[in-house]
């Protein structure tokens, strides 16, 4: 285990499956960049998350993944997305649903046009559950959406419980 300093809170927004904080029905994760240039995803799935009972689905875990590895790009380009061309993952643990879970990306070759990363959602002790690593295509958000910051309240939103350090 290692504890990292936080440096920076990353935006959420109103509707996004992962990050968006009024899309009931979505995992509403926070965002953090660490001091070792990688980016943790806290969030805690609920039963509607679910595939077998308290067991979180596969392709909730390959979202979770695959946002956190997209966004980790933003540590070293603010103003850059990713779009996602590929991903695969390795799933080694079952998931639980209900309980507070982490997921540490970082970015492992960058481009002018793409970007690799890898990502690991790690269970409550610290047990790797489910690897993943992915490919990106670089662009302007304005370019892969029509996106009004303001309607869709893209923010930081800090909160009381947002930690200072983190233990992975």
């Amino acid at each position: 285990m290692r504890i990292q300093r936080i440096t920076k809170k990353q935006y959420n927004s109103k509707r996004c499956l992962v990050c968006g904080l009024g899309n009931d029905f979505g995992l509403q994760a926070a965002f953090y960049e660490l001091d070792s240039r990688e980016l943790l995803a806290i969030f805690t799935p609920k039963d509607e998350h679910q595939s077998y009972p308290g067991r979180l689905h596969g392709g909730i875990s390959s979202t979770i993944l695959d946002e956190t590895i997209g966004r980790a790009i933003m540590i070293n380009h603010p103003d850059q997305f990713g779009v996602t061309v590929e991903i695969s993952l390795r799933f080694k643990k079952p998931v639980p649903t209900n309980q507070e879970l982490r997921v540490v990306a970082r970015i492992t070759r960058d481009t002018s046009r793409f970007y690799e990363g890898t990502g690991e959602l790690l269970l409550s002790d610290g047990t790797v559950a489910v690897e993943g690593e992915g490919r990106y295509l670089k662009m302007d958000l304005a370019k892969i959406a029509d996106f009004d910051h303001d309607d869709q309240d893209w923010r930081v939103v800090p909160k009381a419980s947002d930690p200072e350090f983190v233990e992975l």
